[in-house]
């Protein structure tokens, strides 16, 4: 006799506690690198892929999380997963040359993007139809929520013991969830076991494609783009692996990823202004840490507490905006996170060589709750007409295109921040000559006081003409950080024709009840 249902907030609890180990560590290690790469003897460039090397495994893996867990068994293929995550975690921390840190991260990326996809399908079999808002406002608070709090938490551990202890904090929580997964976590009624015929080939070239791309989209401004062969011939390997893949999916009786949920309107027009949700967040999270710690000069552990008040904002609204969800549907709450998200990036976008902690709460404060609303409603609405048989495959699709995108977001901010930091330090140069009158009594004066302090003119001329270089191009970034802003404000202005075509569970009741 099949034991009772646990109860869905004890479950919730149990999942939540993966979703948040496995997104954190996509973030907590960023601000170790550093001080990682002298104990590896790596250089900064190679210490990179101690990060990409995390998150292509997870990208890889998303996909094809219902397969697996369709021929494993998806309580067993989450609780391995776990427990590989977990020992991984060790094993990083333990870890002293890069070839095997890097190794190391990939096993851990690849139970991290079993555990998320699998989470958030769990946190939906959980909640009656009524209360998908509150299921995901729960998955939200840890795969948003993560993201932000994560420079914080690894600096602080970082400082106050060492760069191991971002990975060595995983292994008791780890510990913690294999025992609840064990006792509380259970396959459902309708989840049927399926072996026999894997599309290898279809894997194969997936794996190719995806891999190819995500690394692409890692390496590419390193690189300087298509300037560097390595990245033209991952674009290509990019394009023929995922046309190949593509193809061979939609042929294929058994396919290894279901792609035919895309045909599903409102799936597929949720999984995209998801992925415009990862674009802005994600390019959000490159843009403004950078912009503290290069320009203000702010250290990480500042830096990660001047970016709280987004976190915290996203900390309070997600829960509500789980019950909004529940009483209002998708549309409204989509269509007030695009706008308040846009006003949120417009507002910020007059950052200036003097702006201070206090200049950056509010934005950030509305941006959690823009990015709350909007999180909340597309990842509930993407499911919402998904039959329950196939929720882990939709849900791997979702996250899947949420994580990619938001590599193209910080790809696209990175460049378009070099590009205009050229364009805007040009121009800037070309009202700034040593023949105006204000650069010159500038440079007087400039001069004058160093020669005051012992140096001779030759050299104070010179280290003013320097000092005067360097302001221009501060003011040149300044400018280029505030032109990227704007542009993400656009980007979420841009999504918005696709609420129409956003539906909710009311819309969806039918579908579900059939099924």
């Amino acid at each position: 006799m099949p034991r009772p249902a646990a109860n869905k907030w004890i479950v919730s609890f149990t999942v939540l506690i993966g979703t948040i180990m496995a997104v954190l560590d996509s973030s907590v290690v960023n601000v170790a690198l550093p001080d990682m790469s002298g104990t590896l003897g790596a250089t900064i460039e190679e210490i990179t892929w101690v990060v990409t090397g995390y998150i292509l495994a997870q990208v890889i893996l998303m996909p094809i999380t219902a397969l697996l867990a369709a021929h494993f068994g998806r309580k067993r293929f989450y609780l391995a997963s776990v427990v590989l995550f977990t020992l991984a975690s060790m094993a990083c921390g333990l870890a002293r040359t890069l070839p095997l840190m890097i190794f190391f991260r990939a096993i851990q990326g690849a139970g991290g993007g079993v555990m998320i996809t699998v989470s958030q399908a769990i946190l939906r079999e959980s909640f009656p139809p009524e209360e998908q808002g509150t299921a995901m406002g729960l998955f939200g608070f840890g795969t948003v929520l993560a993201p932000a709090i994560g420079p914080t938490l690894g600096g602080w551990l970082t400082d106050q013991y060492s760069w191991p202890w971002v990975f060595y904090v995983n292994v008791p929580i780890g510990v913690i969830c294999v025992l609840l997964v064990t006792r509380f976590v259970d396959d459902p009624p309708y989840f049927v076991r399926e072996k026999g015929h894997v599309d290898w080939p279809g894997l194969g070239a997936m794996t190719v494609g995806l891999g190819s791309l995500q690394l692409m989209l890692e390496k590419g401004q390193d690189k300087d783009w298509f300037q560097s062969s390595f990245i033209v011939w991952l674009a290509v390997i990019a394009a023929v692996g995922l046309g190949l893949f593509i193809w061979r999916e939609l042929r294929s009786s058994r396919p290894a990823v279901d792609l035919g949920l895309f045909r599903n309107v409102p799936f597929s027009s949720a999984t995209a202004l998801g992925g415009v949700l990862g674009m802005g967040l994600y390019g959000a999270l490159f843009l403004l840490p950078l912009f503290l710690q290069e320009l203000l000069g702010y250290p990480a552990m500042k830096s990660g507490l001047a970016l709280m008040p987004r976190g915290l904002a996203m900390a309070v609204v997600m829960p509500i905006g789980g019950m909004f969800y529940n009483r209002l549907g998708p549309r409204l709450l989509v269509g007030a996170g695009l706008v308040i998200s846009a006003f949120s990036f417009w507002d910020l976008a007059h950052l200036t060589g003097d702006t201070g902690i206090w200049d950056l709460l509010l934005p950030q404060v509305w941006q959690g709750i823009g990015f709350s609303l909007l999180f909340v409603a597309l990842s509930t609405a993407a499911l919402a007409t998904i039959p329950r048989a196939k929720m882990t495959a939709a849900s791997g699709l979702y996250n899947v295109v949420r994580q990619v995108m938001g590599s193209v977001g910080i790809a696209l901010s990175a460049t378009e921040l070099t590009r205009s930091q050229a364009i805007y330090h040009d121009r800037l140069a070309e009202h700034v000559t040593i023949y105006g009158t204000a650069t010159q009594s500038w440079l007087h004066a400039v001069t004058a006081g160093m020669i005051r302090r012992g140096a001779d003119a030759a050299t104070a001329t010179r280290e003013a003409l320097r000092i005067l270089n360097l302001d221009v191009a501060r003011q040149a970034a300044v400018l280029a950080y505030n032109h990227v802003l704007l542009l993400v404000a656009a980007l979420f202005l841009f999504g918005f024709p696709l609420v129409l075509l956003v539906r909710g569970h009311r819309d969806a009741k039918v579908e579900m009840v059939a099924d």
